[in-house]
């Protein structure tokens, strides 16, 4: 069972309005809902404020977030945008009634709900403003207070504003961008350490800094994606690389394609070859594959070159080589 609970709040009694924190949890909730290929993922709750008529206050969402972390989900995943508060007694979530600030809802009660929880795996997200604070008690300077299999990404550290444009938050953006396919494995997978380093990679140094902080012996998968290459053709590397740093050697034969009109000298296409060749060709669009002392794969097997596996091609041959895919 995978359980996501998806809050956006754009209304505020008593506080300044917001214009995409809707926008942004009907993104992620329609991202986490299902799968690429239109099955089941998580089943999600999606709680949104846009008038006083829907406000929700500091007692919805805490009693959420506790029944959220109640039983043992596979993956209870907890998404909050919002106004985010900090001080010298930590930071929190703010719901639509807050004044104060420190009336909203503790990231410490969070984290204590999260580390308590009985769910395998526990992610919270959060799109507010000092959202790095979050796992962090206020007492414990840079340690952060992690239980085992709790995994805590934020849009900005703990004294930074989050940031919207074109009503939508730059980290949702991200985010959403990451899990439609953008942070996927080339089996398909997008893992919370795959999503942050898509989000991390995109934004300048001198722009909103995102916080990964995690406790996880591996990492869960989000979302599945269509793989760039499919699995069949990905666990043929090991038979086409029988071992580390081996050069795969072409030849005319591999290449289907002939200049116009066809040199005399050069041999027909070979059909089991050509074949080969195609799934070569797959690789070297996914840089698992590059020719070696050729531009381009058709150039390779023109000249009698040879193929060889990039380090990231090397990889996978490996995991395959083991039985890990």
């Amino acid at each position: 069972m995978r359980k996501a609970l998806v809050v956006g709040i754009d209304y505020y009694k008593n506080g300044s309005a917001l214009h995409g924190c809707v926008n942004d949890a009907y993104s992620v909730k329609n991202v986490l809902e299902r799968h690429s290929d239109g099955t089941v993922n998580f089943g999600v709750k999606l709680l949104t404020a846009t008038s006083q008529q829907d406000a929700i206050s500091r007692s919805k969402l805490k009693e959420n977030i506790r029944e959220l972390f109640t039983d043992d989900s596979e993956i209870a995943l907890f998404y909050f945008s919002g106004h985010g508060h900090i001080e010298q007694t930590g930071g929190y979530l703010l719901s639509s009634e807050c004044h104060l600030g420190d009336d909203g809802v503790s990231l410490s009660e969070v984290l204590t709900l999260a580390n308590a929880s009985k769910a395998r795996n526990k992610i919270i997200v959060l799109d507010s403003c000092h959202s790095g604070i979050a796992g962090t008690p206020p007492s414990a300077s840079q340690n952060a207070d992690l239980s085992e299999g709790l995994t805590i990404l934020t849009a900005s550290t703990a004294y930074q504003y989050a940031t919207e444009v074109n009503k939508a938050g730059v980290f949702t953006t991200l985010f959403v961008d990451a899990l439609n396919g953008s942070a996927a494995n080339l089996v398909g997978d997008i893992t919370p350490g795959s999503v942050y380093a898509h989000i991390d990679q995109s934004l300048g140094p001198w722009q909103q800094r995102p916080v990964f902080k995690t406790n996880v012996e591996r990492f869960v998968s989000l979302r599945k994606v269509q793989p760039p290459i499919s699995l069949e053709d990905l666990q043929l590397i090991t038979k086409l690389f029988p071992t580390a740093g081996f050069n795969f050697q072409l030849d005319p034969t591999f290449e289907p394609e002939r200049s116009v009109p066809k040199p005399e000298n050069i041999p027909d296409p070979i059909p089991e070859n050509t074949r080969k060749f195609a799934v070569l060709q797959k690789y070297n669009r996914v840089n698992l594959v590059i020719p070696v002392d050729a531009p381009h794969m058709w150039h390779a097997a023109m000249e009698s070159k040879s193929c060889k596996l990039t380090v990231l091609g090397e990889h996978y041959r490996s995991l395959v080589e083991r039985g890990l895919i």
